[in-house]
Order: C-alpha cells, then structure tokens, then sequence
C-alpha cells in the first residue's frame, strides 16, 4: 500500500466531525470489535453497547447510543490504519500482536443494484453485445451509438417514454437485458457478497485469476436496518469480471462474487446533523487506480445522474415482500465503466496484480486498497458463526429470556 493511506487520506473532509462507525481486529480477543471514531481521532471499542454494527443499525437511536457510550481506547486511527495497509505493502507485514481495520459492516446482508446509471448502462449492453470479448468492445460501442445514442439520461425508468424506446428498440433487435433494467420498472437487486466477506479499508480486492477484462467499481453503499430506514453510508467497490458477464447474464454470481470482491468502508458515517440523504443525492465520487505499471486512471461518478433515487432503490430491497432482520447494505451503482486502453488498442481497461485503487468523496472519505487475485489474497474464514462464538466467549450476547 502507497504512503497516503493514513488518516488524513481516508477520513471525510470534516474529519471525526460526523458519526463514524467501524470495525476493528483485535488480535488480543481474536476477534473483531464494534468501533467509534472520536472527535479527536481515537478509536474507541464500544462493542459492550454494540456487539455487531448491524444490532447497531437495528436500534431506534444509533447516534445517541454511541453518544453516550463507554469505550476502550484502541489508539488512532493512523496507528491503526498503518497497521491495516501493513500485510499489503511492497515490503511490509502486518503485525498480528496490533489491531487493524475490516470492513465496517457485518451480519447485513449485501446487496448491489445494477445499471443504475445511464452512461453506465450503454457499457453493460456493450459487454452483453461482445459476449464478453474485450477485442470487439470499441466495434460493438460505435454501432449501438450510431444506433440508439448515448444519451439514455433523459428516459425516466418505468415510464411511458422509456417503453415506447423499449417498443422502437425491439422492432430493431436492439433490446437488452440491461436496457430492461436500466430503463423498465424494475430495478435490478442482486447479491453481492455473502455477510461477513467484506473486505476494508487497506485490504487486498480480489479479481478471479481467470478474468482478463475487469475493473473497480466506485460506488456509494447505503446501510439500512431491518425496517427499511436508511441509517447511514460509506464508499464501496463493486469489484466486476467484464468478460464473465459479457459471457451471460447466468453468470452473474461468478463475475461478482468471489474472495476479496466486496469492499466497503472506511467507515459508516451515520445520518446525522453532519449529514443526510441529500449528502449522498448530490454527492460526487471520485476514482483513482495507481498501476504498478505507471499507468494511472481517474474517473467520477456524480451521483445526481443517478437514474433512479436511491430511496427508491432501497424500497425495491426490502419491504413486504422480501424482509432482511439483520438489515442490509446496498451499492447504489456507478456511472463509471472506464473504457481508456491500457494495452491493446480497442481493449480499453482491465486491472493488473497490484494496482492501487482510490474511491473518494468529501463526506465519507477515502476507501483505499491494492489489487490481487482471489486464490492468493487471504481467505475468508470468519464468518458468522465464528462471530457468534467470539461474542459468546467475550459475555457479549444477551442471554435468552
């Protein structure tokens, strides 16, 4: 990991001003723990008022319970996020006798919508077009421009407009399975990852060692309680297989989940009087990949060009038809699909072993982590399972009534 991973770097523009909520590893429990990030930049365990982030999420008031809860100093968030990058550095090694930062989520579930960004959708039908084939994507693109146009802005999904586009673009042959969900009234909601295989802040992302057309996807991801209300948010990367997609659609659960994929974090900036949903409405999240190579790409995804509202987004997830008691998190979608070429001319963008990636934003911060491969990044093996035994063994989990 590069030298700006420190707190500077990853905390928002107002530093602890906000409600910041993390987790930690604390090789001396052999477990991880709840974390609050005070308003002078210690991190405190408060794992004794909150024993998973997502029992947290589920409480009437979680500012005010973290407010006025006890915690046990752990240190800085520099002391603890040098340890963090440590294992992922050139030449570096995580020390196991310290603690480091994990994702800030748990036992939610993690959910993703997809095509939820114009610009962004016309990518996905390129990759549908050209089976998953980097070498035909740039043929593929300048036919469905000349076709259909870039700008799918202006079509409000499920409305009348966009089915008269979906009626003109069928008599054409042109439909897609992504059009049908970027632009019709459904919203595509899939799985990401499994709870607790989430990676943080300066971990290791992982890309299948099979794919040669991949890349980050900056997003922002929501944190919502098991009734739907929306608590909080932090930075994600929806880490894609380009060409397993491509391949076909029935290939979703292999493109988007496997070790390493899901990263979210730093932390989970609570809604509070720092910050709301109009945050998140108007923010921009800006994307940075570092190449081991020299090469180095950026790229921004204003989340006012969001297609759908990310309230709305959230009320397709969960309501009376599909319930969630340990809450959830939800990836917004991006409108970056990076198609500047890396390589090959036509072939646009695809990742390389050690590319340091950078998903920012003011109000939520820096996530900051270096690439690898699924079979040789750490395995997940801390589920929740283990979780619940730590828990038990700490005296952490209310006894049954």
């Amino acid at each position: 990991m590069d030298a700006t991973l420190t707190a500077s770097h990853i905390l928002p523009a107002d530093g602890a001003a906000g409600t910041l909520v993390g987790r930690v590893w604390r090789p001396d429990i052999d477990g991880p723990s709840v974390v609050v990030v005070r308003k002078d930049g210690s991190v405190e365990d408060v794992t004794r008022a909150a024993p998973t982030v997502a029992g947290l999420m589920n409480e009437p008031d979680p500012v005010a319970l973290l407010r006025g809860a006890a915690g046990e100093r752990l240190g800085t968030v520099d002391e603890i996020l040098a340890n963090s990058a440590a294992a992922t550095a050139p030449h570096g090694a995580r020390d196991h006798g310290r603690p480091w930062f994990l994702a800030p989520i748990d036992l939610q579930a993690v959910k993703a919508a997809g095509v939820t960004f114009a610009s962004s959708l016309l990518e996905r039908v390129v990759e549908e077009q050209a089976r998953g084939e980097a070498s035909r994507a740039q043929e593929v693109r300048q036919a469905l421009v000349a076709e259909i146009g870039t700008d799918l802005s202006a079509v409000k999904p499920g409305s009348e407009d966009a089915a008269r586009l979906k009626t003109a673009l069928e008599r054409r042959g042109l439909w897609s399975q992504y059009l049908e969900v970027g632009i019709g009234p459904d919203a595509e909601i899939f799985t990401k990852c499994q709870p607790m295989a989430s990676v943080g802040v300066g971990a290791e992302i992982g890309l299948h060692p099979g794919s040669t057309w991949n890349n980050p996807e900056p997003e922002i991801v929501l944190v919502v309680d098991s009734r739907g209300r929306i608590q909080g948010a932090a930075l994600g990367n929806d880490v894609n297989l380009r060409d397993v997609e491509g391949r076909s659609a029935l290939l979703l659960g292999r493109a988007k989940d496997n070790t390493g994929s899901s990263a979210i974090g730093p932390f989970v900036r609570l809604f509070d009087e720092t910050f709301d949903i109009e945050d998140v409405r108007q923010a921009e999240v800006d994307l940075r990949v570092d190449g081991p190579d020299q090469f180095v790409l950026t790229g921004r995804s204003s989340m006012r060009m969001i297609s759908r509202d990310p309230a709305d987004l959230v009320a397709q997830a969960i309501g009376a038809t599909n319930q969630y008691p340990d809450g959830l998190v939800l990836y917004l979608g991006t409108m970056f699909a990076p198609t500047e070429d890396r390589d090959a001319p036509g072939e646009g963008f695809t990742h390389k072993q050690g590319d340091i990636v950078t998903i920012s934003t003011p109000r939520l911060g820096a996530l900051i982590n270096r690439v690898g491969t699924s079979d040789r990044i750490p395995r997940w093996e801390f589920g929740a399972m283990a979780l619940m035994r730590n828990l038990a063994r700490r005296g952490l989990l209310p006894s049954a009534s």
